[in-house]
């Protein structure tokens, strides 16, 4: 759960951060010093040579607490201080900016990116040489440490990402790492980390001020969800720990289908609630490009980005490109098709979640509904659930006229969730109106009248 005031809970954090970055700095200077001095020893494992990493027992704030829950051993700690260290004490990489006075550039062996303003990045590179130095046995376990299905990346504590604007051509050695947004969230809240615009123009965040006792939904679609939040708490652990990831893959692929305004967004924005995560809805219209090949360009950014934020990516009206394929009749068809193919591609390899969503499960492609692992159904509410959607959306600060009968309009009406709120808006607008807060009856039947007149049903 999130502090009330993180900015407060953060300053109790100060005195641990300060000694976990001074113990980075005596990392760095040790490496460095077996690194250029010949009479010194082989490089020896980090951080095994060095001083115990700062305590923990006692310290208050949100990133004691992170680590405490974590349980990271030192060299995950020691990798963890150094993706931060850009951020909160950026001169304390300065060093590895040294340049070789034989080939008047910076080290490889380094690894780090000068990013905006100068600031040096560390890669994963750097990390590899920070535990391992020039010992290729010890370099190759760091390299295991890093690896996808690992840890710190697998579960999503640390990220990286090309230093470029992409990330073709890219390997992952040279990827800056960083601490995720997800982690981030956790154990330093408060802090504005800011999403590159190129991302947004993608797929755009969308949340939402309700928590999960107000979703009204049947049992059996709860169920589902609830068995999408299982996979999103433990999926990385089943896979890597438990060995499921060489039989399965990465991800986990849904399909929300049912009326508009029946809770489909609002569910995949609770759901990423509960674990930390952001939902961002993909904007097939700027995704899906004429130009050949420019599609799966963005697509692989897209990907590329979600994957390394821990993003959960929400297709919303996914008939576009899910619905029954086309025969190949000219170029043009056969372009689409594998559009859709490499969609489908990147998002069975996708480490992480995906829905999609549409008004009709019938407008989906059989062949693509084998692919997901869940098919949740966003059914009209009935009417003890409609009752339960009208009161709980009126504002509390709104008087009722005693000639509104809400049990007859939930009876009466088959409405979706979204429907009611759009007819209370109207009405409490019209109250505003007339500057009293009264909720009048006949407002809520115009209201009413012109929801189902926009969805061609008669009154």
């Amino acid at each position: 759960m999130k502090p009330d005031d993180p900015h407060a809970t953060l300053a109790g954090d100060a005195a641990l951060l300060d000694a976990e970055l001074e113990w980075l700095a005596r990392a760095l200077e040790l490496r460095l010093q077996h690194y250029f001095h010949a009479d010194r020893p082989g490089s020896p494992p980090l951080p095994g040579t060095l001083a115990p990493a700062p305590p923990l027992e006692g310290q208050p704030g949100p990133y004691a607490a992170t680590l405490r829950r974590l349980q990271l051993d030192p060299a995950e700690r020691l990798l963890l201080v150094l993706a931060l260290a850009p951020t909160l004490r950026p001169q304390l990489l300065d060093v590895l900016a040294t340049v070789n006075p034989t080939t008047q550039r910076a080290y490889t062996e380094f690894g780090t990116f000068a990013g905006a303003g100068g600031v040096v990045l560390p890669t994963v590179e750097t990390a590899c040489f920070l535990l391992a130095g020039d010992d290729l046995g010890e370099r190759l376990q760091a390299l295991q440490r890093l690896a996808p299905q690992r840890r710190l990346l697998g579960e999503g504590l640390l990220l990286w990402e090309a230093p470029g604007a992409d990330a073709a051509g890219t390997d992952g050695l040279r990827g800056v790492l960083r601490p995720s947004p997800a982690l981030l969230a956790q154990a330093l809240p408060g802090l504005a980390w800011t999403t590159p615009t190129e991302r947004q123009a993608l797929a755009t965040r969308v949340h939402t001020g309700l928590a999960w006792a107000d979703l009204v939904l049947p049992a059996a679609t709860l169920a589902q969800l609830e068995d999408i939040g299982l996979w999103l708490a433990h999926g990385p652990r089943l896979l890597a720990d438990w060995g499921f990831g060489q039989r399965i893959g990465p991800g986990y692929v849904a399909l929300f289908h049912g009326p508009p305004g029946t809770g489909k967004t609002l569910s995949a924005c609770l759901l990423a609630q509960r674990c930390g995560r952001e939902v961002h809805r993909v904007d097939l219209s700027l995704v899906v490009s004429k130009y050949i090949g420019e599609t799966e360009r963005n697509l692989a950014r897209l990907f590329d980005a979600a994957e390394r934020e821990g993003w959960i990516l929400f297709f919303d009206e996914a008939d576009a490109l899910f619905g029954k394929r086309t025969g190949v009749s000219d170029a043009h068809d056969r372009y689409a098709n594998q559009e859709v193919s490499y969609l489908l591609q990147r998002i069975e390899a996708f480490a992480g979640v995906v829905i999609l969503a549409s008004n009709l499960r019938h407008n989906i492609d059989d062949a693509f509904l084998r692919r997901f692992h869940s098919v949740v159904h966003f059914p009209l509410p009935k009417a003890p659930e409609r009752l339960r959607l009208w009161r709980e959306a009126i504002p509390k600060s709104v008087q009722l006229d005693p000639a509104l009968d809400l049990p007859r309009l939930a009876q009466q009406h088959e409405l979706a969730g979204g429907t009611i709120v759009n007819v209370l808006r109207y009405a409490c607008l019209r109250a505003l109106a007339r500057g009293e807060a009264l909720l009048r009856a006949d407002d809520v039947d115009e209201g009413v009248r012109r929801e189902l007149l926009k969805e061609g049903r008669a009154l």
